[in-house]
């Protein structure tokens, strides 16, 4: 049988691939592993549950819930509230489980279960898996006293956005910034977040009905943010995705933002501060080499894992690193979270733009973007893509003509046959020329 976590927990079609019962029953066995692993030591267990803004996570959160408390574990629902709010909250009230439910930035009709840890901490691998193994399996129910609470946790927007706000030293009074916040998890605590923070928020796609989270919004579709920063002549603009661990952003003049920029400004700001562990920021191979050689000029090293912020996460924690991030958006501040968290990015941005009196372009400009043009080569054999010799030629070839003026990058997909092939150089059209040359020697070799 196929794994039912993949990198971010437990995926698919509400009420098609994920269903009530499936929920009920990942939350039984969930309680049941962590309860033998030692994690409720004893003591009755909490756990605390939130959702993002899709209607199924209504019928969702309601089975887990009751998988929860028929296996005897406490219960506090969180309401709407982003990922990272759901682990810092699994922390800060000492909880030993955390559950979100979201898809992140899918399509509203997708769903998602993720688990937290004591702590805030996502689950090991091997916890998972004997999360699956246990799915079904008979058990003793409690009954009478034996079975959990539910109660709603009413003040959890205000405890989040205050730990937010609490992480920042300048005041960003005379900021006016736009959020969008995709009409999902973040659209009570994101604007309450800044506000509080001092800055003038303009709130965009921040009415949700259950249906239009991330349709045509959010961190995935920016041109609605562009528009809304040169309409209301805002200094910055950000937009989360659904669950906001993430988030993209948009300068005064209207341009994009991305997720290297943003973890380049935040490095320059952390190591100002004497905050960033070892000078050092965690990115994936996918970052680009503007990224790099910013950060080379700037003293600062950079630590590249495979894609994915589990990577990512894995490498802070093992060395202590306090920065990390992807990309797409994913900045990861381990002093102040556990897991990505879009707000409390756009915040330490707002902060820095407001200690150094500096414009947002001009933060932003601290690395310049190579053009990257990213082939995907469907239907070919990618277990064969490390080991064809005349492919790795090419590619060595490739590396050659570019220098230290680009980067080529050929790598398997984790969930599909097909292979990328990524490029980056001088232009964009010389990056498009190498990446259609290799893709097409990836068709030639490798095709099934």
């Amino acid at each position: 049988m196929a794994r039912l976590f993949g990198t971010d927990g437990v995926r698919g079609l509400a009420n098609g691939e994920l269903t009530a019962e499936l929920a009920l029953d990942l939350s039984v066995a969930a309680a049941h592993v962590l309860g033998e692993a030692g994690v409720f030591n004893g003591h009755r267990p909490l756990a605390v549950v939130g959702r993002d803004t899709r209607i199924s996570g209504q019928f969702l959160e309601a089975a887990v819930v009751a998988g929860l408390a028929s296996a005897g574990v406490d219960v506090l629902l969180l309401g709407e509230l982003p990922t990272p709010g759901v682990a810092w909250l699994t922390g800060s009230l000492g909880a030993d489980l955390g559950v979100m439910i979201s898809a992140s930035h899918n399509p509203m009709p997708d769903n998602g279960i993720k688990f937290f840890a004591r702590g805030g901490l996502k689950l090991d691998d091997a916890i998972e898996i004997a999360i699956e193994k246990r799915l079904r399996e008979p058990w003793d129910r409690p009954t009478g006293g034996g079975v959990g609470r539910v109660r709603v946790h009413e003040s959890a927007v205000a405890e989040y956005a205050a730990h937010l706000t609490s992480t920042i030293t300048h005041p960003l009074s005379g900021v006016k910034v736009v959020l969008d916040c995709a009409n999902g998890a973040a659209w009570a605590v994101g604007p309450k977040a800044l506000t509080d923070a001092g800055a003038e928020v303009i709130a965009i796609c921040a009415e949700p009905d259950g249906l239009n989270i991330n349709d045509g919004c959010g961190s995935t579709h920016l041109g609605v943010l562009q528009k809304a920063v040169l309409h209301h002549g805002a200094d910055a603009g950000f937009a989360l995705d659904g669950d906001a661990d993430r988030c993209l952003a948009v300068d005064a003049r209207g341009e994009i933002v991305d997720g290297d920029q943003l973890l380049a400004i935040l490095a320059l700001s952390l190591r100002d501060q004497a905050g960033l562990k070892s000078d050092t920021v965690v990115v994936t191979v996918m970052s680009n080499l503007g990224f790099v050689q910013a950060m080379k000029a700037a003293g600062i090293g950079v630590r590249q894992t495979k894609v994915g912020d589990r990577y990512v996460l894995e490498a802070m924690r093992v060395s202590g690193y306090t920065l990390g991030g992807e990309q797409s958006g994913h900045v990861i501040m381990s002093e102040h979270a556990t897991t990505g968290d879009g707000i409390l990015a756009a915040l330490h941005v707002l902060d820095r733009m407001a200690s150094t009196g500096s414009s947002f372009a001009e933060l932003a400009g601290v690395m310049s973007r190579l053009p990257q043009v990213l082939v995907n080569v469907p239907n070919v054999d990618k277990a064969r893509a490390d080991e064809d010799a005349l492919l790795a030629a090419a590619v060595a070839e490739a590396e050659a003509e570019l220098g230290d003026g680009g980067r080529v990058l050929l790598r398997p997909s984790g969930t599909e046959p097909l292979v990328r092939v990524m490029v980056e150089a001088g232009t964009a059209d010389e990056a498009q020329t190498i990446a259609d040359r290799l893709a097409d020697i990836v068709r030639t070799r490798l095709t099934l």
